[in-house]
């Protein structure tokens, strides 16, 4: 097939993640991707979307599974609540095994380990090509810094400090991600911390390699949307480094410059204020120093021409279920360890029973469709 081929898409969730992220990213790469069919319980809300695209009515679902029965698709692109990832996903993944079609999910890939070992062989069960839609390993300045790490820009890297703060408390009485219910009430361990600190996590290991421990400790608080204001987790990574990560998400950083990213080697140090920084500034021991610009925001476009070119055969998918089941084995570590007060192997079997918990989680819901 030719690379420009353009792929018919069908949309599972037409919410605010695929207005404001997934959808400039379709309209950029229009040759290579034509919307053909949406799907919301929201019909109403599907409805507005099909004026807007100049899409029919017979164009509209509130059952994904009529809509890829019915539509001619070459893949679907899954927008849902982090608890239905799992049980969407594998239900067309199932309708289309062995069909040479394609299936996009947002991170994380399910909302528990035990769903998410599910999906980790999925894609080779069902023989299907599906892809994490995980930004941050796509994002420039994390394939930049990667690069600069494993070219030894700064020397060997001995260690790296990196903070993120999140003030969602403010951001869920605003029209931003935390302002949905599912996000406030989540139905998932760990909350805000599974479902927003995953991203910094698949960047640190892209960069990285592989977390094999984990030492967290976090502050405790009474807020449905996540367990702990704040986690602070010691890291070791496979290719020895070390470094510490926080992810505050009840509050601001008021000073700037951010703490952001730093990383540390025997050369000198390489630092990223925040995602939408715009520019990565290397210091060297001797004096020097280097700006290196890069296109913010760009992880939503490189994911979808990765996928394109893997859908018509020039490419391998970057980001695999595989993959994304390590950022979600970490964050659940991360959880694990601060409940057991102790040090946690990557590698360890974490039994169904001994899976982190908060007060508000139950059990994950059934497939509502």
């Amino acid at each position: 097939m030719s690379n420009l081929k353009q792929l018919k898409v069908g949309i599972i969730g037409t919410g605010m993640a695929f207005e404001r992220l997934h959808y400039p990213a379709f309209q950029e790469l229009s040759h290579r991707y034509q919307i053909s069919a949406l799907c919301d319980i929201d019909k109403n809300k599907a409805q507005q979307w099909a004026k807007r695209l100049n899409l029919q009515d017979r164009d509209v679902y509130t059952d994904y599974l009529q809509m890829i029965e019915t539509h001619e698709l070459d893949l679907v692109d899954i927008l849902v609540p982090i608890e239905l990832n799992f049980t969407i996903t594998e239900a067309v993944a199932r309708k289309w095994a062995k069909k040479q079609k394609g299936i996009i999910c947002e991170k994380p890939l399910a909302p528990n380990l035990s769903q998410a070992k599910q999906a980790r062989t999925l894609a080779r069960d069902a023989q299907i090509p599906i892809m994490i839609a995980e930004h941050y390993r796509y994002n420039e300045e994390v394939n930049l810094i990667r690069d600069f790490v494993h070219g030894k820009k700064i020397g060997d890297v001995s260690h790296f400090i990196y903070n993120r703060f999140m003030d969602f408390p403010q951001e869920m009485v605003k029209n931003e991600f935390p302002a949905r219910e599912w996000r406030q009430h989540p139905e998932y361990p760990g909350g805000a911390i599974t479902d927003a600190a995953v991203h910094e996590i698949a960047g640190l290991q892209h960069i990285f390699g592989a977390v094999t421990k984990v030492h967290a400790l976090g502050r405790p608080q009474q807020a449905e949307f996540s367990p702990y204001s704040v986690i602070q987790a010691n890291l070791q990574f496979s290719a020895g480094v070390t470094g510490q990560f926080t992810f505050y998400c009840a509050g601001q950083e008021a000073q700037r410059p951010l703490t952001g990213l730093r990383i540390y080697g025997a050369l000198g140090m390489i630092y990223l204020e925040e995602r939408d920084a715009g520019t990565i500034n290397v210091a060297y021991n001797d004096g020097g120093a280097e700006q290196i610009p890069y296109e913010v925001q760009k992880g939503f476009y490189n994911e979808l021409l990765n996928f394109h070119n893997a859908l018509t055969g020039s490419e391998e998918i970057s980001v695999t279920p595989e993959i994304e089941y390590g950022d979600l084995k970490v964050i659940m570590s991360i959880l694990r360890s601060i409940e057991e007060e102790r040090v946690v192997s990557i590698d360890d079997n974490i039994p169904e029973s001994q899976m982190p918990t908060d007060p508000y989680y139950q059990n994950p819901p059934n497939i509502i469709h």
